[in-house]
């Protein structure tokens, strides 16, 4: 009947140049037109109502399909981070991989809804592996960030909650998805990092150690007591309790050493060791009560100088 011939007319995948052409077209528009004058209205009408109703029914079907499948890929979803959390996988895998598995169920319930509207995938999948190598072309850089966020995962020079800096920024680490990275900087703002610019770029982490060593210069002004001043120096470092001696591991004893004779100063090197999440506050600790103890004990900073002789005749 009427229905079946308007089935015949989508071909397979083989036949989708035949499809197009001007003469399939005519011959399948003269079998239907044919079939038209040839059955009786009621019964027609009756095909015709038959037809909407079995395509309303496979409408429905996916419409339920797709409401089951999004709740199903968000629950899967729920369970891969629930599981990965109970094993302790790394944070920015479990990211990854949840990234991926969407994107994989998402196609295929879109294909499974295709499939139940009778829509032949066949030729779907056939149009589809034909604009592959223009879409690949055409998204190129979303492929190499792909490939970056894979190599990133495979040699880890970073995770979730470290500090980085890369491509100019730094910041903490907030996730890395499929194509890109999250970094949240100091002042609180969202950078996203390509993989593929990332992976191939270089990487500064100063979260991967444990501990980490603060260097810090200080001039004096000529005149100044050198054992005086390295005494203050060795009472300031010591009153921080959270700076490291040799018994942690990794760390080394404080040093104070006189490093440099400059042409208007003395330098002093203050070399310590604290916790890679103690290096900033012990920074900026370090550069106040310098500034602030050391003229109580006399000992002044200089400020560049230049003697001028003038030799009178």
């Amino acid at each position: 009947m009427l229905f079946h011939i308007l089935q015949t007319v989508t071909p397979e995948a083989e036949q989708i140049a035949q499809k197009f052409s001007a003469d399939s077209l005519t011959t399948k528009g003269a079998e239907i037109m044919e079939v038209l004058r040839n059955t009786p209205p009621k019964e027609l009408v009756e095909e015709m109502v038959t037809s909407f109703i079995k395509f309303g029914i496979k409408v429905l079907v996916a419409l339920v399909i797709y409401l089951v499948g999004a709740w199903l890929i968000r629950k899967f979803k729920h369970l891969i981070a629930k599981a990965f959390t109970r094993r302790g996988t790394d944070a920015t895998l479990t990211s990854f991989i949840q990234s991926l598995v969407t994107a994989v169920l998402w196609i295929l319930l879109i294909m499974v809804m295709i499939g139940t509207l009778g829509i032949n995938t066949t030729s779907l999948a056939a149009l589809l592996a034909a604009g592959g190598m223009a879409i690949g072309m055409a998204m190129s850089g979303t492929v190499q960030n792909f490939a970056g966020g894979i190599m990133l995962l495979a040699f880890k020079p970073f995770k979730a909650g470290d500090y980085i800096e890369a491509q100019g920024y730094a910041g903490t680490v907030k996730e890395i998805n499929i194509v890109s990275t999250k970094i949240t900087t100091m002042d609180n703002k969202l950078v996203i990092l390509p993989n593929g610019a990332l992976s191939n770029g270089t990487i500064n982490n100063y979260s991967a150690n444990p501990v980490r060593r603060i260097d810090r210069t200080v001039d004096v002004a000529y005149g100044c007591d050198a054992a005086a001043v390295r005494e203050k120096l060795q009472r300031i470092i010591g009153a921080q309790e959270k700076i490291l001696d040799g018994s942690t591991p990794g760390a080394q004893d404080p040093t104070v050493v006189l490093s440099s004779l400059k042409d208007s100063s003395v330098e002093f090197l203050i070399r310590i060791w604290v916790k890679s999440s103690d290096y900033f506050e012990v920074s900026y600790w370090l550069n106040e009560a310098v500034y602030t103890e050391l003229p109580e004990q006399d000992i002044s900073f200089p400020f560049p100088q230049l003697d001028i002789h003038l030799k009178h005749n």
